[in-house]
């Protein structure tokens, strides 16, 4: 008898937090660059090949922020900065202009772009110069759709450099009107049955926690939990009440699933969606085990059915081949690999249904051409195979069978904890903040109006991103950003009831005195020992320092065995060392890839417990007194980490240390 094929279910989840602050006016622009790189782009790559199927996944506030461009001058602040002259712009409003036309992924959206390699690392800039960035920052964000499509878009890239306001104006005007069709393109989509669109509870809350802070410790029973806190049982309800409102307005109909923020579920939440009329939710295999107490992997190869809602258990592994490691290879190599992993379950596993769930959005950045050749190489695949068919979200809350779930085991999708969002310090503080504030909104008698606006930044203020960026687990740029995103929030309440805002709002919750910075350049000279014996800490004292953790997540564990990079130079050398695990990665070589000439140097490094130490003679830069560095540790002629993650080292080989002694 021949066997059933194995069934793939796609799930994208598209989200981005509320950046409106009090005044209506959204602080960050990323919104706007992944629906001009991704939003769109996305379905529709799928939709070129019929028979494929998928779930997509739009929070609620990434629905109404992307309506908001239909007026982008007066919703988007950055844009608003970026159509600017620069003539006009104040030296603040330059600066903070050049930092977000520099965080760009440098490796695969700003070196295929001459013109912006040039002015990427650029401290000061001619207005002229600044024109020129600022066009090139939004090219580098415009998906493949666009660059294929756009004539706007394809005329600025043949044009390269030399733009003028005119060109700003009439890019702007063309994005604008594009990102106006994204939606409708969705439903379109769903109505055709090839997509079924989900949504989120409506600010993106860890719903558990709301509902009941003390599934932090039934997650992890070492997790501190905040002092204060209490059910928030009534804001849970409101953020699905009003999230299957937004949803009706835009698709005419009712959401049949939703994805739990941060796929975080319990037993009450659970029980709220089906309250609500929620047919199917999803979350990581990390529950399904913690519940089973059981990790076998066919276990999490079918849909289960827990009090009336269909639960689909992501495949944990395969989500993050895609997430995290497929960025490292060629898109044909990355597409054969994960066909032949789901090849590898149909032969072992009878009747496997694989749920593979991933962020829609922020990996592609990481992959050459946005992951153009990987989904050519994956949905040319999956087209032509005989023995894989895809199904939406929707059609498997259908099917029979489903395996039932008497209980289910409180947790989230990154290690089945809440301790992403709730334990550390910094995450805690702000929801003891949040807390405090719906105390005393509750004892204080207001208007029906002022009421609903008082609620709309209480709800805001639960988004998971922002307990996402404190602590010490993740890294941005723009941490400070986000931390004062989230105070504003409970410092506009205050100002709602006209009371005194306490003044504890008022002082960042992210500390900056204790926390080391992900790049410290280095204080002096060096010339350590590169002989094993001869080696001493004091060798490299006053170093430079990158840590490697700071620019990844807990969700990114596989990112290779460095988490630190040491290194320093003298007259003659540059000497660099990798702090890390190196138990699995014997006979690990590097290669130093010099971005001015593009010369690569092949090292044996010295291998130190815990630590890789090599030095790279300064004849290799061709009397530059600047130089970017990348690193590629090799292992058997695979690739298995690129250093700096995000980015390239630039090492200033002419730096006056002077003024940097220390004691």
């Amino acid at each position: 008898m021949k066997p059933k094929p194995l069934t793939l279910s796609f799930f994208w989840h598209m989200h981005q937090p509320d950046y409106r602050g009090s005044d209506g006016v959204m602080k960050m622009p990323w919104v706007f660059l992944h629906a001009i790189k991704d939003y769109y782009e996305m379905p529709w790559l799928m939709s070129r090949y019929p028979g494929l199927k998928a779930t997509f996944n739009l929070s609620a506030s990434l629905i109404e922020q992307l309506q908001l461009y239909r007026e982008p001058l007066k919703y988007d602040a950055f844009l608003l900065l970026w159509i600017s002259h620069p003539s006009d712009l104040s030296e603040a409003e330059r600066e903070w202009l050049i930092k977000l036309c520099t965080s760009t992924q440098y490796e695969t959206m700003v070196r295929p772009m001459e013109r912006y390699v040039e002015l990427y690392y650029q401290e000061t800039f001619s207005d002229e110069e600044l024109i020129d960035l600022a066009v090139l920052f939004l090219l580098s964000w415009c998906g493949n759709y666009l660059r294929i499509h756009n004539n706007q878009v394809k005329a600025l890239f043949l044009k390269h450099q030399g733009y003028t306001q005119e060109d700003k104006n009439l890019l702007l005007e063309s994005l604008s009107n594009f990102v106006q069709e994204i939606l409708p393109f969705y439903a379109n989509l769903q109505h055709q049955g090839v997509i079924s669109v989900s949504t989120t509870p409506y600010f993106h809350p860890i719903l558990p926690l709301l509902i009941d802070m003390e599934n932090g410790s039934r997650a992890n029973a070492s997790t501190q939990l905040p002092v204060g806190a209490y059910s928030l049982l009534t804001d849970a309800r409101e953020h699905i009440e009003r999230s299957i409102a937004l949803y009706e307005s835009i698709f005419q109909c009712k959401p049949s699933g939703f994805w739990p923020a941060e796929g975080a579920v319990d037993e009450k939440s659970i029980a709220l969606y089906r309250e609500y009329g929620i047919k199917w939710i999803a979350t990581d295999e990390a529950i399904l085990h913690h519940t089973l107490h059981d990790d076998t992997p066919s276990l999490h190869y079918k849909p289960y059915n827990y009090d009336g809602v269909t639960v689909a258990f992501r495949d944990h592994g395969l989500s993050d081949l895609i997430g995290f490691e497929y960025r490292h290879m060629e898109g044909s190599n990355a597409s054969s690999h994960f066909m032949e992993a789901l090849h590898q379950i149909v032969l072992i596993e009878e009747n496997p249904h694989v749920f593979v769930i991933v962020d829609g959005e922020n990996a592609w950045e990481f992959f050459p051409n946005n992951g153009l050749d990987f989904f050519y190489g994956l949905y040319g695949a999956l087209s032509k195979s005989s023995w894989c068919k895809t199904m939406t979200m929707d059609e498997v809350s259908r099917e029979p069978n489903r395996m039932p779930l008497d209980h289910i085991a409180p947790g989230s999708w990154i290690h089945g904890t809440f301790d992403t969002w709730v334990g550390h310090r910094e995450k805690n503080r702000a929801w003891e903040l949040i807390f405090q504030t719906r105390r005393d909104v509750e004892q204080y008698g207001l208007s029906n109006e002022v009421s609903k606006e008082i609620q709309h930044h209480l709800l805001a203020s639960e988004c998971s991103d922002w307990f996402w960026w404190y602590g010490e687990d993740h890294y941005t740029e723009f941490s400070f950003e986000f931390d004062a995103l989230f105070r504003e929030h409970l410092i506009q309440i205050y100002r709602l009831m006209e009371k005194e805002i306490p003044s504890v709002l008022l002082v960042p919750i992210i500390s900056d005195g204790g926390e080391k910075p992900s790049w410290q350049k280095p204080h002096t000279m060096i010339s350590p020992s590169l002989e094993r014996e001869k080696n001493t800490f004091f060798d490299w004292v006053g170093c430079g320092i990158v840590d490697e953790t700071k620019g990844f997540s807990t969700m990114d564990r596989k990112r290779g065995p460095v988490d630190i990079i040491y290194y320093g130079f003298d007259d003659k050398l540059l000497y660099v060392a990798f702090e890390g695990d190196f138990k699995s990665f014997a006979d690990v070589h590097i290669e130093v890839i010099i971005e001015e000439t593009g010369k690569r140097i092949a090292i044996d490094p010295s291998a130190l417990p815990k630590r890789l130490e090599f030095g790279v003679s300064r004849i290799h830069f061709n009397c530059n007194t600047s130089v970017h560095l990348r690193f590629e540790l090799i292992q058997e002629k695979k690739r298995v980490q690129i250093l700096p993650a995000n980015g390239s080292l630039l090492i200033d080989l002419d730096e006056n240390f002077i003024t940097d002694w220390f004691i």
